[in-house]
């Protein structure tokens, strides 16, 4: 099943609206990457688990 990690439901001081989706660890890795790059985290794994552990699962679009 795919992952979403979405930047609206972690308390920021900015407003990211980001939200990344795919394969658990796809997302996971993006995300860490993101959160490095972005909000200025150190990519450490208690990052990458604190992420991995806030995961929702996607929710699929009928068309």
């Amino acid at each position: 099943m795919r992952k979403v990690a979405d930047c609206r439901q972690v308390p920021s001081d900015t407003t990211c609206t980001l939200t990344i989706s795919g394969e658990e660890d796809e997302v996971v890795r993006a995300a860490s990457e993101h959160a490095v790059s972005v909000h200025g985290h150190s990519d450490t794994p208690d990052l990458r688990e604190e992420i991995r552990s806030s995961l929702k699962d996607d929710v699929p679009q009928h068309t």
